[in-house]
């Protein structure tokens, strides 16, 4: 789960001196009634999240449903019970945060679906185009997906910007020699260097903005020259919804999209006060 203190700054920014509204309007010490509910069909996510806000203000939460279970239009998934404005004040982040895992673990999971019933050994991942990171990252993994590297700590992935520098060779010679405990992933643009990178020994390559033919003259190489089973092979840049199913029919390792995170569509949940 993501930690409750990263989430209650979400909280103090849309409140940072109170919800004056309902601390006008609504009585203290109120008791009402409430219940969260989906507005479409989709994958749920941010129940954990959601649930850790509300018991922090003292709401009591009877959560319905569990983190990566499927929905429908009209199922109650969180009902509440506790002090009207409490359940106001937490009311707009938590659906912030529901509607926005839910989306992206619904999308990841209707991807990974459709790759597998092309290619069952094709994983489908994240990528760092995001600011939301456990947010986003968790409701990743919720959907079934790969949430891809986490930070800048987490692996080395040597890009553009790193060889415009450093010599691809090079480079892998300066990462493989920094730590025999990181992954090393070089992105590379064509076969040419592909194939560099496999003998200078990278661990990940990725194919970055290449077509599925392009991509079948790299696998044909390494595979020539005895070096496909010794990279794993991820591909990236391009790939879309509507074209993920040409790329997972190669003989690839991973599929990553920033798409999952940076343009994600919020799915649609609402709270709704039953007793006062």
């Amino acid at each position: 789960m993501v930690s409750v203190n990263y989430l209650l700054r979400f909280v103090e920014e849309d409140a940072p001196f109170g919800d004056v509204t309902s601390e006008a309007v609504i009585p203290e010490d109120l008791e009402a009634e409430a219940v969260i509910i989906a507005k479409q069909d989709g994958v749920i996510a941010g129940l954990e999240e959601a649930k850790a806000l509300f018991e922090h203000f003292d709401v009591k939460v009877g959560v319905q449903k569990r983190d990566g279970e499927e929905v429908r239009e009209g199922d109650v998934i969180i009902e509440l019970l506790g002090d009207a404005r409490a359940i106001l004040l937490v009311e707009r982040t938590a659906l912030n945060v529901m509607g926005r895992m839910s989306g992206i673990a619904t999308e990841v999971r209707k991807l990974v679906e459709r790759v597998k019933a092309v290619n069952p050994k094709v994983r489908v991942a994240g990528t760092r185009k995001t600011l939301l990171k456990p947010m986003d990252k968790r409701a990743i993994l919720i959907g079934g997906g790969e949430p891809h590297r986490f930070s800048l700590s987490d692996a080395i992935l040597i890009k553009d910007n790193h060889l415009a520098l450093v010599p691809l060779e090079e480079a892998i010679r300066r990462a493989k020699t920094f730590s025999i405990y990181k992954v090393v992933e070089v992105e590379v643009e064509t076969l040419e260097d592909a194939l560099k990178a496999a003998k200078a020994g990278a661990d990940v390559i990725m194919l970055d903005n290449m077509t599925p033919e392009q991509i079948e003259d790299v696998l044909e190489a390494l595979k020539h020259e005895g070096l496909r089973e010794k990279v794993k092979i991820e591909v990236s840049g391009g790939i879309t919804p509507e074209n993920i199913e040409e790329y997972a029919g190669l003989d690839i390792d991973v599929i990553s999209l920033g798409a999952l995170t940076h343009s994600v569509k919020n799915f649609d949940v609402s709270l709704e006060i039953i007793k006062g």
